[in-house]
């Protein structure tokens, strides 16, 4: 499944995006005035390969979960446990990524790939189309469990190359279903205690910064703990040397299964190409692995937010991708994608419905 998705996967056409250029030309606006939306029209028609491009909606958001063996280096102060009891109000609707998906009528979609703590019985049989599909305000459980939980990168890899090839599959699996059952653009979410750790961890391995420039406080840790987080990812670096021209090495090395996940998201939806909305450190963290496998997916990429994380300005920097939003948000879950997604809707519907010179009778310059 992962060689041929990869296959799969063009870059962008050149000939739509030109017709998206010209057609901005057109449109009842000075040339250039809506900025950064043109250039993200532009690019979304040559994704498409059409002219204008898709409205991008439905809307469906993936939050795929996992625990982490490095909590045990004492990176959060938050017990684990909470990962589980998280997934819980996700599916309760009481988290705030419910109250912003609602906002934007986007469906949650909640993928168990590495949960330490069982959960009940997932409610639905795991299909898109099922109760709490994406068009359903509903929101659902996926039970993908690759393992209990990633062992700590501190002593050993995090994952077998089997389990982490496991957990991208599920996420190029996900990325088919929601698209085969009418999603128009997919968004990122992720849930795991202490997951801001391998996600400095692959920033560091895909980018060569430093892990001291990469590595944040995730939920507000203080500065001893940070300082020791810092260490841990320095040293699992050292230790294990993963190789950024090996994507399924480094998210074995230093990865968490919803990390692999993601990327496997992101990799499916490019080789169907429909957009995906990043939100913030883990996600782009994620999308690093994914331009490894196969760099033409980033034209798939649309990055939502800037994460207050900095691993996250480093790693858009790495793929050249600059965010919609900017208001120091760090929570995680799909936050910042949604409230970015008007902004991607936008820039397609200008392209849509705005009238041209010649068809609204405005004179131009």
């Amino acid at each position: 499944m992962l060689e041929s998705t990869i296959a799969a996967i063009r870059p962008l056409n050149e000939p739509a995006m030109v017709a998206a250029g010209e057609l901005h030309g057109r449109l009842t606006k000075p040339a250039g005035s809506l900025g950064a939306l043109e250039e993200l029209s532009v690019r979304l028609a040559g994704l498409a390969a059409a002219c204008p491009p898709p409205l991008p909606e439905p809307a469906a958001v993936a939050i795929f979960a996992g625990d982490h063996g490095v909590h045990a280096q004492g990176v959060t102060p938050w017990p684990q446990e909470v990962t589980a009891q998280m997934i819980g109000n996700f599916l309760a609707g009481g988290a705030v990524v419910n109250a912003f998906a609602r906002q934007a009528g986007a469906s949650v979609t909640v993928i168990d790939v590495g949960v330490a703590t069982p959960l009940p019985p997932a409610p639905s049989d795991g299909a898109a189309t099922s109760r709490g599909g994406v068009n359903s305000a509903e929101p659902r459980l996926v039970a993908a469990n690759v393992r209990r939980g990633t062992r700590d990168l501190a002593v050993t890899a995090a994952l077998t190359r089997d389990e982490a090839r496991a957990a991208v599959e599920t996420g190029i699996r996900i990325a088919r279903e929601l698209i085969d059952a009418g999603a128009g653009i997919l968004l990122t979410g992720d849930m795991g205690i202490g997951n801001t750790t391998p996600a400095a961890a692959l920033v560091a391995a895909f980018t060569g910064v430093d892990p001291a420039e990469v590595t944040g406080r995730g939920t507000g840790v203080d500065d001893p703990t940070y300082a020791r987080k810092i260490d841990v990812v320095r040293a699992a670096l050292t230790r294990h040397a993963p190789d950024p021209a090996d994507p399924l090495g480094v998210l074995a090395a230093v990865g968490g299964l919803e990390h692999a996940a993601l990327a496997g998201l992101i990799l499916g939806a490019a080789a169907r190409r429909v957009p995906v909305l990043l939100d913030g450190v883990i996600a782009v963290s994620a999308a690093l692995a994914a331009a490894a496998f196969a760099p033409d997916a980033v034209g798939a990429m649309v990055a939502g937010h800037r994460s207050a994380e900095p691993g996250a300005t480093a790693a858009l920097r790495h793929l050249g991708l600059d965010p919609l939003i900017d208001l120091g948000l760090r929570l995680g879950e799909g936050t910042g994608a949604l409230l970015a997604l008007p902004v991607v809707t936008g820039a397609v519907r200008v392209l849509h419905e705005v009238a041209t010179f010649d068809s609204a009778g405005v004179a131009e310059k």
